[in-house]
Order: C-alpha cells, then structure tokens, then sequence
C-alpha cells in the first residue's frame, strides 16, 4: 500500500460509502449483539457476560480479517483505489497477515485466556496502528476517501474494546 496515496477524495468513486461503512456497521453490530447478552459462537451457558463479549469481538474480528484478506488479494487494485491508494506488492502481503489474523481470532473466540492474548497482542498492535497510518495519510496528503476515513472506528474501537474486555476478565 502507497502511503504516496492517490489524490484527496480519489477513492470515493471507486469503494463507495457502502463498503467504507461495513466495518464501523460490523464493530455496532459485534457491540448490539454483546449488550443484548445474544451468545457468541464459542460461549458455554451461564458465562460472564464480559466474556461473551469479548467471544463477539474475536468472532466479528475473525470475520472482517479474512474478508480483509480477499479484498486486499483478489480484489487488490479495486480496494487500494477505494483507500485512496495504489496497488503494491505490499497489499498482498496485508492480504496474507490478514488471513493468519482472522484464523487466530476465530480460534480465539472458541478458547480462552491463553488464546485470547495470543490473538489480541497483533490484532491491537496492527490495527492501532493502522488507525495512527490512516490519520497520518488524512493529514498529510488529505486522504478523504471513506475507506481511508470511516474505517478509523474499527481501527481504533476494536483495540479499545480488546483492551477493555481482556482487563474486565482479568486475563491482563
């Protein structure tokens, strides 16, 4: 991914707002489902509703990586442009860590604390600091486009929401 980015606003003609809206829709809908104590996949009958939580994140963080993962290799150049972005080799690599991401964070979700900070060390580290990139390319170059914009509610809520639950189980 070329943080030399496209010119400001070049990726709005081709994500669209539908697709830059996916994953704050998917972080409300992972928070919907953890407030109404809905049962994550992985969650054993009469567990702390903290724990059920954090099952959610891990399962709609699993999720969205490996869609991460098709979008950034199947689908490169069309998801570059919709960040504002050029193709690079690079993209594909993202492609890859995605797909070992999503895998680690499905298997977290189904285990416990030991897997839990296991997949939740990258998932934060990679995703706060991808937020911090998308900052600096709104800044910088006024990357505008949505996906390079919208998704900063993902990149940093999934982290703070980590965080969070993993401090609320006493797993950190």
């Amino acid at each position: 991914m070329d943080s030399s980015a496209a010119p400001a606003g070049k990726g709005d003609k081709a994500g669209g707002i539908g697709m830059a809206l996916m994953l704050p829709a998917t972080f409300v809908v992972a928070w919907i489902l953890s407030l109404t104590n809905t049962q994550a996949p992985g969650a054993v009958a009469g567990e702390a509703s903290d724990i059920n939580s954090l099952r959610w994140m891990f399962f709609f963080t699993g999720i969205i990586f490996l869609v991460s993962s098709f979008m950034h290799s199947v689908l490169a150049k069309k998801t570059a442009a919709s960040i504002g972005w050029t193709t690079n080799g690079f993209q594909y690599e993202i492609a890859f860590v995605s797909l070992g991401a999503g895998l680690a964070c499905l298997y977290a979700g189904q285990n416990g604390k030991e897997a839990w900070i296991a997949a939740a060390l990258p998932t934060i580290t990679f995703l706060f600091l991808a937020g911090v990139n998308h900052l600096i390319e709104i800044i910088r170059v006024k990357n505008y486009a949505p996906n390079n914009t919208l998704i900063l509610i993902w990149d940093f809520g999934i982290p703070i929401s980590l965080v969070a639950l993993l401090l609320s189980t006493g797993s950190i």
